[in-house]
């Protein structure tokens, strides 16, 4: 049975049950003073507990889509990407993430059949949100995805027309289901197109820890993971070729809350070639090891420029400023991170540009992001261009 699957969770529930009754049926005969009576009690309430706290972690995994399998809770993904590119035998299909299968390949639901307000009925209507999985070229990584397509994608008028993009990156430990679910991306995006306040545009889902369970912070990590390169050159060379959106920079954006918001200024402002706009939710502003990184930046004599790279406050005093546009969500109280907010926008200087969603009140949770995702969606559709090239140019 798969970790997020139902069966899993009633059957766990129905041990649980059966635990409890059973305790309180034999709780009597363990009333007595000796080392088997008193071993009984104690083996009798560790059960209890430990299947409660199995249903208690069932029931939160599967609202938050922390880990999607149990080869992701062992952590046994560590080494698929240096597996992912091997063959099948005789021709025949290989493995999920050969990427001489396409680098944009079809998917089971991921989770999107629990997802509310997922448009439905007619995709020239309202619509379509796409699961697939995402292969990187170079670095053979596999990273599931859904894809929000807009109506307009599917209605004849626009047959041959690109959209622009928007990467839409979640926090650490999270996956895509909860920018499904918790942030309501798709859900927000229909209200917002339909009303004309976002221009019709393509929004890809990803989770930025691409090893799970290890946080790769969207950092290239020397002879291990190299995140950076997946989502810089992977991600838009794979969505380019699988469906219709701007080839210019000026049509790429990248979004994300917590570690995902700190993912999207990291690339945007390193890359501003790949993605010309940044919007980022509660972010950090430079990249640190901690448990769930561990090293981050290797351990030869290039180890603390690596780590100067990613500290967005040291590229702002010591190199040009990137030509992009980046927007800072942030709380005047309920947070730790609006004095670091105030220091980066005050840094920001041209052709850097900044703006900030400020809120008076507001803590580290989706409640809050969802309050700031409309209007940092319409500052996307602001930001970005609406791109001129057609299918069959350039």
């Amino acid at each position: 049975m798969g970790l997020t699957s139902r069966p899993l969770l009633y059957v766990v529930i129905t041990l649980a049950v059966a635990c409890v009754a059973l305790t309180v049926w034999i709780w009597p005969r363990l009333a007595g003073r000796g080392p088997r009576a008193v071993l009984g009690r104690l083996g009798a309430l560790a059960a209890t507990q430990l299947v409660i706290v199995a249903v208690l972690g069932l029931v939160v995994n599967s609202s938050f889509q922390f880990y999607a399998s149990w080869h992701e809770l062992l952590g046994l993904y560590d080494g698929a990407p240096a597996a992912v590119g091997k063959w099948g035998n005789e021709g025949t299909a290989g493995p999920a993430g050969d990427p001489s299968k396409g680098l944009v390949q079809a998917s089971g639901p991921e989770g999107l059949d629990k997802v509310h307000g997922v448009p439905t009925g007619p995709p020239e209507k309202n619509g379509k949100v796409e699961t697939v999985r995402i292969v990187g070229k170079r670095t053979k990584v596999v990273d599931p995805a859904y894809v929000y397509l807009p109506p307009q994608y599917f209605q004849k008028q626009y047959a041959r027309q690109r959209f622009p993009v928007i990467v839409a990156l979640a926090g650490y430990p999270g996956g895509i289901f909860l920018l499904g679910q918790h942030l309501r991306l798709p859900e927000t995006a229909t209200k917002l197109i339909r009303n004309g306040s976002l221009q019709p545009s393509v929004i890809v889902m990803l989770r930025p820890t691409i090893a799970p369970p290890r946080d790769t912070q969207c950092v290239d990590v020397p002879g291990g993971p190299q995140a950076e390169t997946f989502f810089d050159q992977d991600v838009p060379e794979a969505l380019k070729s699988h469906y219709r959106v701007g080839h210019d920079p000026s049509a790429w954006g990248v979004l994300g809350y917590s570690s995902g918001g700190s993912c999207a200024l990291q690339l945007a402002m390193r890359h501003p070639r790949t993605y010309t706009a940044a919007a980022a939710l509660s972010p950090d502003y430079k990249v640190s090891n901690d448990p769930t990184t561990g090293n981050l930046f290797g351990t030869d004599k290039d180890r603390g420029a690596r780590r100067e790279q990613h500290d967005l406050m040291w590229r702002l005093a010591h190199l040009p400023a990137p030509a992009v546009n980046v927007l800072i969500g942030t709380s005047r109280s309920g947070e730790n991170n609006y004095p670091a907010a105030r220091a980066f926008l005050a840094a920001v200087r041209p052709p850097m540009k900044a703006d900030a969603i400020v809120l008076d009140h507001g803590s580290h949770n989706f409640a809050t992001w969802r309050r700031e995702l409309p209007a940092a969606l319409q500052w996307m559709s602001r930001t970005l261009v609406f791109p001129e090239e057609v299918v069959g140019t350039s």
